[in-house]
C-alpha cells in the first residue's frame, strides 16, 4: 500500500504544521468541464476585486508561509510560495489559464480558501508512495520542461516519492514528471497549514474538495488528517 507521510523531523522545525489530504479514484480528466472552468474564472475575478491594492506578501494566507520559508532558511522574496505566486498572477491579471479540470479545481480552491494547495498523480508515484522530508544527496529533481534531472543538496524540505522530488523547497517549484494531465484518473491533494493559523480554513477546504469531486465526477474520495500525532495517510486502493 502507498502511504503519504511527514518526516517528525519537519513538525521540528515548522511547529503546528498540519496538512487536510483529499485523494480521488476513478475521474475522468479528459472531459472539458465547465462548472470547474466557471469555478475558476470566479474565484480568480473575485480575489482579484477584493485584493486589487493590497501587498499580497502582507495578506494573513500568505505571511504564514513566507515565515515559514525564512525559517527554513530559504528567501521567500527568491523563492516565491505558491499561494503567494498564484495571488500575485492573479491580482496582476484577473484570471487564470485553463489547464485541465483537475489543475483548474486545484487553483481555483487555492484562491477560495487562500491555501497552497498541490496535485499529484497517484500512479506516477513510486510504491512507497510519497513523504515530504528534508532532501538528502541522492535525490534528483526533474524541473518543468526539462530533459535531465539535476541531483539535490542536502536538507531541503521537499515532496518526494523515493528518490525522486516531486516539488522543490517544500512548495515552490513542482517537477515536470509531477505534473497532472488529462490521462491522470488518481490524483492526490495535499494543503498545507499550520493549526494555530489557518487550521480550520484548511479542513474547510478539504472536504468542501472532496465534497465538490464526489459530486462533480462521481468517483471514490477519501479525506484525512495529518500533523505531528498522526503524520501517515494512507492510500486505500493501492
Amino acid at each position: 500500500m502507498k502511504h503519504f507521510v511527514v518526516d517528525e523531523k519537519v513538525f521540528d522545525a515548522l511547529p503546528g504544521y498540519c496538512l487536510g489530504v483529499v485523494a480521488a479514484r476513478g475521474l475522468d480528466n479528459a472531459r472539458e468541464n465547465g462548472t470547474i472552468a466557471r469555478m475558476l474564472e470566479k474565484s480568480a475575478a473575485e480575489f482579484a476585486g477584493e485584493f486589487r491594492d493590497v501587498n499580497v506578501r502582507e495578506l494573513p494566507s500568505v505571511a504564514a508561509y513566507r515565515a515559514a520559508f525564512t525559517k527554513l532558511g530559504m528567501n521567500p522574496n527568491k523563492f516565491m510560495c505558491s499561494i503567494e505566486a498564484l495571488t500575485k498572477r492573479v491580482q496582476k491579471s484577473g484570471h487564470l489559464p485553463h489547464i485541465n479540470p483537475v489543475v483548474d479545481l486545484g487553483n481555483a480552491f487555492s484562491l477560495r480558501y487562500q491555501l497552497p494547495m498541490g496535485a499529484h498523480d497517484v500512479d506516477r508515484l513510486e510504491d512507497c508512495g510519497m513523504a515530504i522530508r528534508f532532501s538528502t544527496a541522492q535525490d534528483h529533481f526533474l524541473g518543468m520542461g526539462e530533459e535531465k534531472a539535476e541531483a539535490m543538496p542536502e536538507d531541503e524540505l521537499v515532496y518526494v516519492s523515493g528518490r525522486t522530488v516531486k516539488t522543490r523547497r517544500w512548495i515552490w517549484r513542482q517537477s515536470d514528471d509531477g505534473k497532472i494531465t488529462e490521462a491522470t484518473s488518481h490524483v492526490f491533494f495535499p494543503i498545507d497549514g499550520f493549526e494555530d493559523v489557518n487550521g480550520k480554513a484548511v479542513l474547510a477546504a478539504r472536504d468542501e474538495l472532496a465534497g465538490f469531486l464526489r459530486q462533480e465526477f462521481h468517483c471514490e474520495v477519501w479525506t484525512g488528517w495529518i500533523n505531528d500525532k498522526n503524520p501517515v495517510f494512507d492510500f486505500s486502493w493501492t
